[in-house]
């Protein structure tokens, strides 16, 4: 990187996700500077040769680049607030969770103080930070991107703009996120049940990660089916899945794990069947979660079937 591609950058927010984004910056040779609502947590960034900012307005002012890793949109605009006055002509980076219309609201309040506007994910842990491998997506003003893409992809190779409107990043964020908690509340029950035989959760590991591999594959074309449609080639059906969660009382008697979490997944295997999706692709529970309800029963092979 040349002394010309350092772009200086301004970082707030500095829990664990933002020390590994201001990190990330510091190594690759950005001046950065950093701020956060507790002082304390800057001291080691600025060990590395981070300037720290004591006030807000002082943070934002340094860099044309903002960079904010606050919780919420409402936390990153409450935040800022006191620093408005120093945003025009500032390019605002948000990486922070929250939904759609939080994201158009930020990206509003944004250009009503004369900042260009970015809405982003990490889709990594704090960990991850800097590989080339790491995914962030980024929506909003593409001009942002197009201007700091180098700096930005320090984050992580793997950086994409999904358009100009500036909620399609939250949007993705909430639907590829929507996968963590279930998948992770199943590990967990698994691991429960192992444990009331006294057997370790890790000798599961190799064999959930074989599990996820094989879910993995399946994605391209549970998306085919849902785009097109056409869930009438169900290599694994609705009335599978209801068969199968038949067991979970019969779980919970032998080990005593708590499977009262799968009941709103098994009402919902429920209500795809009797909208008529019995024999169709486990995917058709894309057209009861979109709002079909029951006894709704599209034709097979149209949209919506």
């Amino acid at each position: 990187m040349t002394k010309e591609d350092r772009t200086p950058v301004t970082v707030t927010g500095l829990g664990s996700m933002g020390r590994a984004l201001a990190g990330a910056f510091l190594d690759a040779g950005h001046p950065t500077t950093v701020w956060n609502r507790t002082p304390g947590r800057a001291a080691p960034l600025a060990a590395k040769g981070a300037v720290h900012a004591g006030e807000m307005a002082d943070a934002v002012a340094a860099s044309r680049l903002v960079v904010t890793c606050l919780t919420t949109f409402e936390d990153t605009v409450r935040a800022l607030e006191p620093a408005a006055g120093a945003l025009p002509g500032r390019a605002l980076v948000t990486l922070n969770s929250g939904s759609p219309a939080g994201a158009r609201e930020t990206a509003a309040w944004a250009a009503a103080h004369g900042a260009r506007f970015l809405a982003g994910a990490v889709k990594n842990v704090p960990s991850a930070v800097g590989r080339r491998d790491t995914l962030l997506y980024y929506s909003g003003d593409r001009t942002v991107f197009d201007e700091y893409g180098t700096a930005l992809r320090v984050l992580g190779g793997d950086t994409v703009h999904l358009g100009d409107e500036a909620d399609l990043a939250a949007l993705y964020e909430m639907s590829v996120g929507a996968m963590l908690l279930p998948a992770l509340t199943g590990f967990f029950q698994g691991a429960a049940a192992l444990r009331s035989r006294g057997l370790e959760a890790g000798t599961m590991v190799r064999f959930a990660e074989k599990w996820l591999d094989m879910i993995k594959s399946l994605l391209p074309l549970y998306a085919r089916e849902i785009d097109s449609g056409d869930y009438t080639d169900a290599a694994s059906s609705v009335n599978l899945f209801l068969a199968g969660a038949a067991h979970d009382d019969e779980l919970r008697k032998e080990t005593g794990v708590d499977t009262d979490w799968l009941a709103p997944l098994n009402d919902l295997l429920k209500r795809a069947a009797h909208a008529g999706h019995g024999e169709h692709s486990i995917a058709a529970l894309t057209e009861v979660l979109k709002g079909a309800g029951p006894g709704v029963t599209p034709t097979p092979g149209t949209p919506g079937s």
